[in-house]
């Protein structure tokens, strides 16, 4: 399946159908009166999180989403039918955006969530409504309300516990294979991650869902490379896990790229908890790890973790330290959502 995690869409709710102007007409009943029914109400239109999608690549082909209309009313005090509604079906973690791209209509993060994003006209009334003492036989009725059309922008924000973050051939899908039932693509060339991959992360008998980005480079703040365009993948995860190729010539500015591109981006993902990693040890000697650890120590001012994704050295260490933050992260969150107890 392609991944898709940002679509433009139109939407129309559908009009109300339009009243009707009809009177009774019998043998032997002179004066039958007024008997024109209502319009039915028009469809309206819905977005709502499925379960098993995490990609929005079905909005790539259909683009347009109208809800049907109603029928107009009828005579013998028949009302119309209403209109069908129509439901956008989206992944967890979809945001749904104005046009401007910025105002955010609704955010939907939990399966089965639903907005209503376009109300259906009303259906118009009947002459029927209109009859009274002093209007015995009125002929008049009332136009169906039109529907609403918009156009919105749909973004999906991958729902992760953890987040991978590195410059390109960090070793960040190496990771994430290793890890979980993952399996991204691996090669020895940049940009081999060309969109994120979600994995099932298992540790001391407990999971989370490790979600990796495409490498960033310096300048992708600005659009190089593949750009920061991913980073919103990783805004909702509780911690980041950096990793740092231990083969580089320079760690700690490799480093200092990812600290200040995700600080360009964003100071909320900036501000998560992160966790470094000097990844590929096994192509080191014990003086140069050391060497390594203790300066990316210095510029990061946190604990570094040394591992090797290939051959799972260290590996275990960095899951349980995630796992940690994790934990902590989701006691905060159930302690803040459990009700104070009553004190009369």
């Amino acid at each position: 399946m392609k991944f898709l995690d940002l679509a433009k869409v139109t939407i129309r709710s559908g009009s109300g159908g339009n009243g009707c102007v009809s009177f009774r007409r019998e043998k032997y009943i002179e004066f039958g009166g007024p008997d024109g029914g209502d319009g039915g109400t028009g469809g309206d239109v819905w977005a709502e999180v499925v379960p098993a999608l995490n990609t929005l690549i079905d909005f790539r082909y259909q683009q347009h989403f109208f809800a049907g209309n109603g029928v107009p009313g009828m005579g013998k005090q028949r009302t119309g039918k209403d209109g069908e509604d129509i439901i956008l079906r989206v992944p967890a973690g979809t945001e749904i955006l104005e046009e401007d791209g910025e105002t955010v209509i609704a955010d939907l993060t939990e399966e089965g969530e639903r907005v209503l994003l376009a109300k259906g006209g009303n259906g118009g009334w009947g002459n029927l409504h209109f009859k009274s003492s002093t209007n015995q036989a009125p002929r008049r009725s009332n136009p169906g309300q039109e529907g609403v059309e918009r156009m919105i922008w749909l973004r999906l924000k991958l729902i992760a516990d953890a987040g991978l973050a590195g410059l390109p051939n960090a070793g960040k899908s190496t990771f994430l294979a290793a890890t979980s039932n993952a399996r991204p693509k691996i090669a020895d060339y940049p940009f081999t991650t060309l969109h994120p991959n979600l994995g099932v992360v298992g540790v001391d008998g407990r999971e989370f869902v490790m979600a990796d980005i495409p490498g960033l480079i310096e300048g992708a703040s600005e659009g190089r490379g593949l750009g920061d365009q991913f980073l919103g993948h990783i805004e909702r995860c509780s911690v980041l896990l950096h990793l740092v190729d231990g083969t580089s010539e320079d760690v700690t500015e490799d480093f200092r790229i990812i600290d200040n591109e995700l600080k360009l981006y964003s100071e909320i993902v900036y501000g998560k908890p992160r966790i470094v990693g000097l990844n590929k040890i096994d192509a080191l000697t014990e003086e140069e790890q050391a060497e390594r650890i203790a300066a990316l120590e210095e510029v990061s001012g946190a604990r570094v973790y040394p591992l090797s994704a290939a051959t799972s050295n260290g590996v275990m260490q960095v899951l349980r330290a995630i796992w940690t933050e994790i934990a902590a992260q989701r006691a905060e969150a159930a302690a803040e959502e459990e009700p104070e107890p009553w004190r009369p």
